[in-house]
């Protein structure tokens, strides 16, 4: 017997907001995912750049207004929002796995003698961390396409660049705030997410045992001479 959902457990107020509902929802007109989608993304973009454009905090350690691969996250998780590539692991697992990479591969090149020089090397620094995030994501079954950006301005963009491992807890904050107005608007009229970890597998039914053959083999006289056990015991 399969067991409920962990969040059928929780108040249906905040489950509710959380992707669970107790039975498949019904189809949502077309006019209002394009609603939707605009409402989530506008509030998505613009919360993202309020947060890095008016805190002092950010602002003074360089940190762009927003970071470009972000735009394209807007459109799988407020747009396309049943996607397996817009699920919530995707999004915080493949924008982190690639920030990771990109700093890790991009601090390594600039170990090279001058900035001049790595400068001439930016285009294979800049390949071989949106090359190696991509199979990353899919050892680690959190492939975004976004996050292949990700990784790659942490080689090619100067202001990313040169936030260093800063790039990393800015990556996270900035997949937290999308997903937390994903999880609000996509849930007024819609579902978001379908899964979090791994996409529900419906139960195998289970088969029934085969019928008893009634057309068993049945003893037949032993014609070869010799004596059975249990002709023997008579």
């Amino acid at each position: 017997m399969a067991q409920p959902p962990r969040l059928s457990r929780i108040p249906t107020p905040i489950s509710h907001f959380l992707g669970y509902r107790p039975s498949p929802p019904g189809k949502v007109p077309d006019y209002l995912v394009w609603f939707w989608s605009f409402i989530g993304a506008f509030c998505g973009i613009a919360l993202l750049q309020a947060v890095f454009s008016q805190a002092h905090y950010f602002t003074e350690r360089g940190v762009p207004s927003i970071i470009a691969s972000y735009g394209a996250s807007a459109v799988l998780i407020y747009g396309a929002i049943e996607a397996p590539l817009a699920q919530p692991r995707a999004l915080l697992g493949g924008h982190f796995v690639g920030a990771l990479l990109g700093v890790c591969i991009t601090k390594l090149f600039r170990l090279l003698p001058t900035e001049e020089r790595y400068l001439e090397l930016e285009w294979l620094a800049g390949s071989l961390c949106c090359a190696v995030a991509i199979v990353a994501m899919q050892i680690t079954s959190t492939t975004h396409p976004p996050a292949g950006a990700t990784a790659l301005l942490a080689a090619t963009n100067k202001e990313i660049r040169d936030m260093g491992w800063y790039y990393l807890p800015v990556v996270l904050l900035s997949s937290t705030l999308a997903l937390v107005v994903a999880l609000l608007i996509n849930n007024i009229q819609r579902r978001y997410p379908t899964f979090w970890f791994e996409p529900a597998t419906a139960p195998q039914p289970v088969k029934p045992p085969p019928p008893p053959n009634n057309n068993s083999e049945k003893s037949s006289p032993n014609t070869s001479g010799t004596v059975t056990p249990a002709e023997a015991e008579v």
